[in-house]
């Protein structure tokens, strides 16, 4: 996700194409590198990845986090996303953040979908690997 968005690439991504692959060595993490509109808070790999917004956003949409983290789930893993926002804020940036909501749910859910169907690609073809 530090590479691309992996969601609606012609709002996200400004019309660039996400891989079609997972890359089979993920980049090396920093914290402060960019990660979607966020930079990285903190990472554990192989874990979780938390970022939050930088401040030029924060100061006009009220501070936001959201952490990716895997979680064991019989055979496999399973993501998981939470995204948290500041509570209070001006009329202005609470109706910014709830309508943001909405269209993350939108396309958190195409990322996620897609996410599972490029791992799910690559664990069959490891799978089928002499």
């Amino acid at each position: 996700m530090t590479i691309a968005p992996y969601s609606y690439d012609w709002i996200d991504f400004r019309g660039r194409k996400s891989p079609h692959t997972l890359l089979p060595t993920p980049p090396e993490l920093s914290v402060g590198q960019p990660l979607l509109v966020f930079e990285i808070a903190g990472f554990t790999s192989d874990e979780h990845i938390t970022g939050q917004l930088p401040e030029p956003l924060a100061g006009r949409h009220g501070q936001m986090a959201v952490s990716y983290t895997v979680r064991p789930h019989g055979e496999g893993s399973r993501l998981v996303v939470k995204v948290v926002a500041e509570a209070g804020g001006t009329v202005r940036q609470r109706l910014r953040r709830r309508l943001l909501a909405w269209g993350d749910l939108v396309m958190m859910r195409k990322q996620l979908l897609t996410l599972k169907k490029l791992a799910e690609g690559t664990a069959a073809a490891e799978a089928d690997a002499p």
